[in-house]
């Protein structure tokens, strides 16, 4: 049971939508808060980054433990998440390149029998890792149509 090929095309690739979203756009324009209640594109794109560490956290804990089970990530609970919101948006599309490889690089490799291994997510029950790499690269894309909406707006208010 290898993961599917559009699972892995999109765990090569999707990502790569962040610096076609956000070319042309300052670090103020993405930091600008369209909707006050919501994340800017900066703050998804820090979102984003802050996200795959504990992706890959779950991924090696589910290859070290037997169905471990998860809390419902909130970013503003991760201490990490501050510390991104510090950094610029192109550090940040750089680091998730690089953490998109290690992902890919990390998940490519296991057997059958890894693949198989699970983790409880906190509403949606056990899943095994080609479903929680569904579900983590479900979250990236959601975040990156949001991303998408975003930069628009920008772009559409500045002409």
């Amino acid at each position: 049971m290898p993961l599917s090929l559009s699972i892995l095309t999109r765990l090569q690739h999707q990502y790569e939508a962040l610096s076609e979203l956000t070319g042309g756009l300052t670090e103020q324009q993405l930091k600008q808060r369209i909707n006050p209640d919501k994340w800017s594109a900066f703050e998804n794109i820090a979102h984003l980054a802050a996200y795959q560490p504990m992706f890959l956290g779950r991924l090696e804990k589910i290859a070290a433990e037997d169905a471990p089970s998860f809390e419902r990530y909130v970013a503003e609970k991760d201490p990490l998440f501050p510390t991104y919101l510090d950094r610029s948006s192109d550090t940040l599309i750089h680091l998730i390149t690089a953490r998109a490889g290690e992902i890919t690089a990390h998940l490519t490799v296991l057997n059958d029998t890894d693949l198989l291994r699970t983790g409880l997510h906190p509403k949606y029950g056990k899943l095994t890792v080609p479903q929680w790499t569904q579900f983590y690269l479900l979250h990236e894309a959601h975040h990156l149509f949001t991303i998408f909406m975003l930069t628009q707006d920008l772009r559409t208010a500045s002409v």
